[in-house]
């Protein structure tokens, strides 16, 4: 089965908000986007402060978005150039339906 639109999420340090947020409204301009706090949970304590190894959560910004299959390929290559090295994880997943009810 061939997808045409693709749900593309981000998980990025809150310290790189700002700097996302006017990256994707740049380079996503047509769907728009969706941010939200999250926790993030992991069993690497790599780069974790001591609080967020107590806690065991880290603060993260999570931004959703719906991009075809072209924007999605052009919008990982830009932010893989932008943010190189910034310790944000993503994930792609198809998107069987959307609407508005």
């Amino acid at each position: 089965m061939t997808h045409n639109e693709y749900l593309l999420t981000l998980n990025v340090p809150p310290s790189l908000e700002e700097a996302v947020v006017d990256s994707l409204l740049t380079l996503e301009a047509e769907h728009g986007f969706s941010s939200l706090p999250v926790n993030a949970h992991h069993h690497e304590n790599q780069g974790l402060s001591l609080a967020e190894q107590v806690s065991g959560r880290q603060k993260r910004i999570r931004f959703q978005m719906y991009v075809d299959a072209q924007g999605l390929a052009e919008l990982l290559t830009l932010l893989k150039a932008e943010f190189s090295g910034a310790g944000i994880q993503y994930w792609v997943l198809p998107v069987i339906e959307k609407g508005v009810i």
